[in-house]
């Protein structure tokens, strides 16, 4: 279901979703929802959001929401644990947010997997 709930073109919201589009009955507007979210993901580049859809920034204090296992390790960092003084990378394989984690040591976690705390 979209997001949005309003047609990007008059603003209407008595939206329908036919097949893989949307479509407006007022102005016969279709929209592809993947597109929409492209054209609004590509005004705020360099924006990161956590798992509530909070816009992240340096400095900030996060808390993780799910049991994440380390890479080539036993370790496992606990859905709960605190994060201090987070940094944003432009990580090209999704793992945005770089940070050192108390008993683990330095890594690199995914915006989707923590909430701004």
């Amino acid at each position: 279901m979209s997001d949005q709930h309003n047609c990007p073109q008059c603003g209407c919201e008595h939206i329908y979703q036919d097949g893989g589009l949307w479509v407006c009955p007022e102005c016969a507007h279709e929209w592809n929802e993947l597109s929409t979210s492209a054209e609004t993901d590509a005004g705020d580049t360099g924006v990161i959001h956590d798992a509530n859809g909070n816009v992240l920034a340096d400095g900030d204090t996060i808390t993780v929401t799910k049991d994440l296992k380390v890479k080539g390790s036993s370790l496992v960092v606990k859905s709960g644990t605190k994060v201090k003084n987070i940094k944003l990378v432009d990580g090209s394989d999704g793992h945005n947010i770089a940070c050192k984690i108390s008993g683990i040591g330095a890594m690199n976690l995914k915006s989707e997997f923590v909430k701004k705390s």
